[in-house]
């Protein structure tokens, strides 16, 4: 059988068209990609650099509009990341750089809604709360690794952590603060030698937010 070399040139130009073109979306920008899904996005501005998050209002609309509400109000300005763990994750929303409970400004505390499906994998955003499973409220912690375990179906409580948002620019700040020097602070551990602050916190404009 002959091939027409044309043929088979214009047949490998449209391979390799396609190719490109599929390897340029998968490579395309979380941030990109979460602009396209229409989704709310919050930056974090804190004192070792920016983070951006995406907010997943489809799958936590609760959470989400908690966490814009905290947003919006002013409320994690001058919070601080007051607990860090290495090989798990960061926390903050909360206290302010004295170690103090922010008590001005907190709301009531929110449905879990640890059933939408989302993971504790790394970058993800997930409310941190008391034993209680109805009891977060401006608290929220970054995952660094696969935290399966926080998860409802493998949790020991059965209930698991609420993911409602993810890191899409800033995970290398993210590293940068769990691997910080700690020390313990009163009743805190895991707390970090020198105050890392979230000086403040606003919505992406055309990120899907209003």
């Amino acid at each position: 059988m002959r091939f027409d070399s044309r043929v088979l040139a214009a047949a490998l130009a449209l391979t390799t068209t396609w190719m490109v073109a599929v390897h340029a979306a998968d490579e395309k920008a979380p941030v990109d990609k979460a602009k396209e899904k229409g989704n709310p996005m919050v930056i974090l501005s804190t004192t070792m650099g920016d983070i951006k998050v995406e907010l997943f209002a489809d799958k936590a609309p609760g959470t989400v509009q908690n966490f814009i509400d905290y947003t919006k109000a002013g409320y994690y300005d001058g919070t601080i990341f007051h607990r860090v763990i290495p090989n798990f994750m960061v926390q903050g929303g909360g206290l302010t750089p004295d170690m103090q409970d922010k008590t001005a400004g907190r709301k009531p505390a929110i449905k879990n809604e640890s059933s939408n499906g989302l993971k504790n994998e790394p970058g993800t955003l997930a409310m941190a709360r008391t034993s209680a499973p109805d009891s977060a409220t401006s608290q929220f912690f970054i995952n660094v690794v696969n935290n399966e375990f926080l998860n409802k179906e493998k949790a020991q409580d059965k209930v698991g952590y609420a993911v409602f948002g993810k890191v899409v620019e800033g995970m290398d700040v993210v590293n940068k603060i769990v691997n910080v020097k700690t020390t313990t602070k009163g009743p805190h551990q895991n707390v970090p030698v020198d105050a890392i602050v979230i000086k403040s916190a606003r919505i992406v404009e055309g990120g899907g937010a209003k």
